[in-house]
């Protein structure tokens, strides 16, 4: 029973303080996101964010968990972190020092992830500059400052700010990661996605209350998010299984092999990572855009509007590249190659070695391509469906695919803990269980 199966949690002392430890991390987290930077005129800014909503500095809000709106020391959330991680694994394929480093085992990942945090504190001092600056040209529609005492007093306080929150939101991941359950980056914006969820439930009753969107519509949309989450569940536990047959040898007075499995394929290995590291792109540069009164800047920002062309296409371009180049960092096909032969294992029909690599490379580059597919289809047309019936952005595709995503991926861990202790899980008995992908 799914009942008995959570009920389980709290008799494996271990698992219950992973997920308390989590839990009180997310707490704290969603704490920092009300706690104002000084300076800033609260009514002005939310009156400017009020014209705001479904463009990507709203997009940016929802990944912030509201953050942005209320330009709290969280202002800038998670994604200097992640804009950081895409330059560090790009520049670990053509800078051969990053490449040794790679290959280097723990001691080399933590030189990465060290720089990696140097480049978060770099970029957030760049976005929290833009930011700063871009907020003393701000007024509200009633022709108030946003900010109460420009200068660069106000310049430098908000730069440290928001770089120091910035730097604690990444230490808070860190430390779900490595002390509690699940990946710690992805829970934090599943967490700001989630606490917009009252809000966004509030608006679309609101709307309905005033006219604006019918009954019809509404349950329309419901019955089209509930396919949208089904979809996303069915793909994410999808598998191409490449048949695996293991040649019997002696060892001593014992006989090994002789057994046939499978090597089970992903369809969408990489994940939720495209959909992140696609919006943290585009937002960087729109982030500190939407903030800077020149008319061809604001030009290129209105251009680049979520449910506009040019953005759902550069949109698409960006999450089939991080598919593909996620997969090809997070999975080699000679190396799986190199220990089935070492294992006396082999595909049938093919010849171990090269041609087994070639083999794997090759069905992988075909269902990723169905991977991108799906994932591009998931994050975009849902958001060019309701642009048109001027639904809240909250229910984008790119939010559900995180939102459950992410839950697949902790629920999954949880899953693993509590079946190596001998504890029955939650999930549905018999067939194969949910792999996680962190």
């Amino acid at each position: 029973m799914a009942i008995e199966g959570f009920g389980n949690i709290f008799k494996i002392p271990e698992l219950k303080k992973r997920i308390l430890y989590t839990f009180a991390l997310l707490i704290v987290y969603r704490i920092g996101v009300h706690v104002p930077t000084p300076g800033i005129d609260a009514i002005a800014l939310a009156s400017f964010f009020a014209k705001a909503k479904g463009t990507l500095l709203g997009m940016f809000d929802m990944f912030s968990g509201g953050a942005l709106e209320r330009l709290s020391v969280f202002a800038l959330g998670i994604m200097p972190y992640i804009s950081a991680s895409i330059i560090l694994q790009l520049l670990t394929v053509v800078v051969p020092h990053l490449e040794r480093l790679s290959k280097e085992g723990e001691q080399g990942r933590k030189k990465i992830t060290q720089y990696t945090r140097y480049g978060t504190v770099l970029l957030s001092v760049i976005q929290g500059f833009g930011i700063s600056v871009g907020l003393e040209q701000m007024s509200s529609p009633g022709g108030a400052s946003v900010v109460l005492n420009p200068g660069w007093e106000f310049r430098l306080m908000t730069v440290i700010t928001l770089t120091a929150g910035t730097a604690f939101i990444m230490w808070l991941g860190e430390q779900i990661t490595e002390k509690g359950i699940g990946n710690g980056i992805s829970l934090i914006i599943f967490a700001g996605i989630v606490a917009r969820l009252p809000n966004a439930v509030a608006n679309t009753f609101k709307l309905l209350s005033t006219g604006e969107m019918g009954i019809f519509l509404i349950l329309i949309m419901i019955i089209f998010m509930i396919a949208v989450v089904g979809c996303i569940i069915f793909v994410e536990q999808a598998q191409r299984r490449i048949p695996v047959q293991y040649a019997k040898r002696v060892v001593g007075r014992k006989m090994y092999g002789g057994q046939s499995t499978h090597l089970p394929l992903k369809i969408n290995t990489s994940g939720v990572i495209p959909p992140i590291f696609a919006s943290s792109i585009m937002m960087f540069p729109a982030t500190i855009g939407s903030f800077i009164a020149i008319v061809w800047i604001q030009n290129i920002v209105s251009a680049i509007t979520p449910g506009s062309l040019i953005y759902e296409t550069l949109f698409v371009g960006l999450i089939f590249f991080f598919c593909y180049f996620y997969t090809a960092i997070t999975f080699n096909p000679d190396d799986v190659a190199e220990n089935m032969k070492k294992h006396g294992g082999y595909i049938p029909g093919i010849r171990p070695g090269k041609r087994t690599a070639d083999y794997i490379e090759r069905v992988l580059t075909r269902i990723t391509l169905g991977g991108a597919i799906y994932v591009s289809a998931v994050c975009v047309l849902p958001s060019i469906l309701i642009s048109k019936f001027n639904v809240p952005f909250y229910f984008g595709g790119t939010a559900l695919l995180i939102v459950v995503g992410v839950a697949i991926d902790t629920v999954s861990q949880i899953e693993s803990h509590m079946l190596t202790r001998h504890y029955e899980g939650f999930l549905k008995k018999g067939g194969d269980k949910i792999k996680g992908r962190f």
